[in-house]
């Protein structure tokens, strides 16, 4: 029987939990192992459960797929992964590419931006296109991304990654550099955000009453990292929705009848990622669940 299986590969936004450089007390806490460690951005999934996709690549991979038995080898140069899945072209998205380059047969479908991004980078020519065969993708269109397991991709408001910024940043660009994905297998259905600016009525339509959503939680609070001393920079200055507040995303999703909702993509200083914070009592209060490392979830 077909089923849609997903498995977190990693949970965190950029730089994880702990981050490198980083003494709040989400990083210290789980450098203590006082709360779970989650490693980069990056969810995997299947119809079938030998066949996979994965949607973004994470600099955490090497160790994710270690740490996910369903994505070990089946022989000396088998893998059960079929391809790659882009959602934009950041840093935390695209860097473990250059760890799937041992001479392994996949498919990386982008966008055509997303493309462009990895073309003007020659590091990425490490892939050798004799094995990873590239696929660009037209928003709206369905393509099959490993066996039995469909994806479509569509807009989310977002930006350009932060390497190709420039004096003007549009934080809620519209287009190609930012993208959902609507995956579905036998009837099963589940839709894959890890970045996104604002609910937008056109994306509130489309999620409406479905079974299945991993949204974007990288800051409970705009200002967060302000707040704590660690950045300059507000959650929608990153191009990230807050999950709290009259503009948050619960309280956007509140009125959509989804089933299941599951926050993914956490900033260090998000106090969600500890499990006995009062945020995520609230969370969990309003129907949402927080992503870790590990989880496993069947649609």
């Amino acid at each position: 029987m077909t089923h849609l299986r997903a498995v977190v590969l990693g949970a965190a936004a950029g730089g994880g939990l702990p981050q490198w450089n980083c003494g709040c007390q989400n990083c210290n806490a789980a450098r203590d192992g006082s709360i779970p460690a989650a490693s980069q951005s990056s969810v995997a999934f299947s119809a079938n459960g030998s066949d996979w996709a994965i949607l973004n690549a994470s600099p955490d991979i090497r160790y994710q797929i270690a740490a996910a038995p369903p994505l070990h080898p089946t022989g000396p140069r088998d893998s059960p992964i079929r391809s790659v899945v882009l959602t934009n072209g950041d840093i935390d998205h695209v860097v473990g590419l250059l760890t799937l380059r041992e001479k392994q047969a996949f498919t990386l479908f982008t966008t055509a931006a997303i493309a462009e991004v990895l073309d003007d980078n020659p590091i990425f020519r490490a892939l050798d296109p004799a094995f990873v065969r590239r696929e660009i993708v037209a928003l709206g269109k369905p393509f099959e991304i490993a066996a039995g397991l469909t994806a479509e991709m569509f807009v989310v408001p977002g930006k350009v990654p932060l390497y190709m910024e420039g004096e003007t940043v549009d934080t809620e660009l519209e287009g190609e550099q930012t993208v959902g994905v609507h995956l579905t297998a036998g009837g099963r259905a589940a839709y894959y955000l890890p970045g996104c600016a604002k609910v937008t009525d056109a994306l509130a339509e489309r999620m409406r009453g479905a079974p299945l959503v991993f949204f974007d939680g990288t800051v409970w609070e705009n200002e967060e990292m302000i707040r704590l001393g660690v950045g300059a920079k507000t959650g929608a200055r990153m191009g990230h929705m807050s999950m709290a507040g009259a503009g948050g995303s619960m309280a956007a999703f509140a009125p959509l009848d989804v089933a299941r909702k599951i926050f993914v993509h956490m900033n260090n200083t998000n106090p969600v990622l500890d499990p006995s914070s009062p945020e995520r009592a609230e969370v969990e209060a309003a129907g949402w669940e927080v992503a870790f490392d590990g989880m496993e979830v069947t649609a």
